[in-house]
């Protein structure tokens, strides 16, 4: 038996996604700036799957930019923001257990002469409102916080500060990297206060290539793609048309029945984390004083004392069970996990963490099955334990 557990590093497409792909790659293949009848049938899957996404996010669909993934909408989002406000002020807030793909481009901004500030969070690695209220200036013209977590699946208090922000200064704009949130949790950009909202199509059984950046009308934002004008002149390039089919199908699928699905990976993490914490020397972290409703409901992070991460991934995968060591990017950033020291793990944890993540196609026997490989490795992986 197998047991993929690592769908928060990436998920298999739905067979309906892989179907409509093949469709447009083999008979609807014309490039959607053509003007000829091939071009206008490529575009309709552009304008259909901006309406899809339009009705998931109850947004207008010229609100959505389509990008190759969550890198370059969280790329764009930040520095594209930085670039058309540069009048606002120089100041970002953001926390310290965002993704790479938002610290990076914050470590570039900061060389352009921006200041950022770096949050800590709690134990169950939540910023509080009060953090983040007490770090905005007068020059704070954008505040970066994920929803999700990709490491420990914390959810943070997005509409809150959402909220908070718009009642202090309407001018903030307010980003959120949504890539582990979306089709996890319902998102309604104008509800929470969001400007700014990435999202990757391949953490939802869409395709890996293709995401989207959700812009709230009227916010000023720069592109950083230039060429044939594409999108109207916001993200220059032929359009990823396969991809954003794909796209369209996923959103639709993942949106329908949202909370059987929800209730579904509940259940898969409760199960997952009953049986973790009955293991000796087993630590499952971001929970300490967190309701596990009120966290991802497709993401466990757990410590096994004694044992380093890879060699304990390694071991699992000898018995068909795939996990993760952290962020699936974090391979090419193998330094200790800033997440996992940012809510205190201890120093004998932060080498020794696995993520388990699950998806609605994740069942109750493969979990069992996960357990079971756990529970046969721990003591003989332990004997080999580093003094």
């Amino acid at each position: 038996m197998e047991a993929y557990l690592d769908h928060a590093a990436t998920t298999p497409v739905f067979p309906q996604v892989r179907e409509i792909m093949d469709k447009v790659m083999g008979e609807d293949y014309g490039n959607p700036s053509s003007k000829h009848t091939k071009g206008m049938v490529a575009e309709q899957y552009i304008k259909s799957a901006r309406e899809e996404i339009g009705r998931a996010l109850k947004c207008q669909p010229k609100e959505i930019i389509f990008t190759s993934g969550g890198t370059e909408a969280n790329n764009m989002a930040l520095i594209g923001t930085a670039m058309a406000n540069r009048r606002e002020g120089k100041h970002i807030v953001t926390t310290r257990i965002e993704h790479a793909s938002v610290h990076e481009p914050l470590a570039y901004l900061e060389e352009q002469g921006y200041e950022v500030t770096y949050l800590p969070v709690e134990s169950d690695g939540r910023v509080t409102l009060e953090t983040v209220e007490q770090a905005v200036r007068e020059d704070t013209f954008l505040v970066s916080v994920m929803y999700v977590n990709n490491e420990v699946g914390s959810v943070e208090p997005i509409g809150e500060i959402g909220a908070m922000l718009h009642g202090i200064n309407p001018n903030i704009l307010f980003h959120v990297d949504g890539i582990q949130a979306f089709g996890k949790m319902r998102i309604h950009p104008g509800k929470l206060g969001v400007d700014l909202l990435s999202v990757s199509g391949h953490k939802f059984h869409g395709p890996k290539g293709v995401g989207f950046l959700y812009v709230r009308d009227g916010v000023k934002i720069h592109p950083i793609l230039f060429g044939g004008g594409q999108q109207n002149g916001m993200r220059s390039g032929t359009e990823n048309v396969p991809g954003i089919a794909g796209l369209k199908v996923a959103v639709e699928m993942i949106c329908r029945e949202h909370q059987k699905k929800r209730e579904h990976l509940f259940a898969l993490k409760s199960q997952l984390v009953s049986g973790l914490e009955e293991l000796e020397g087993v630590t499952v972290h971001a929970l300490q004083g967190a309701s596990m409703v009120d966290t991802a409901p497709h993401i466990v992070s757990a410590g096994f004392a004694g044992i380093r991460s890879e060699v304990m991934l390694h071991a699992l995968a000898q018995e068909g069970v795939y996990v993760s060591s952290g962020s699936a990017c974090s391979s090419n950033h193998p330094e200790l996990s800033g997440t996992l020291q940012a809510i205190g793990v201890g120093q004998e944890l932060l080498d020794a963490t696995l993520r388990f993540s699950f998806s609605v196609n994740t069942t109750a026997e493969e979990v069992a099955y996960a357990l079971e490989a756990v529970e046969k490795l721990l003591p003989t992986l332990r004997r080999f334990t580093r003094h």
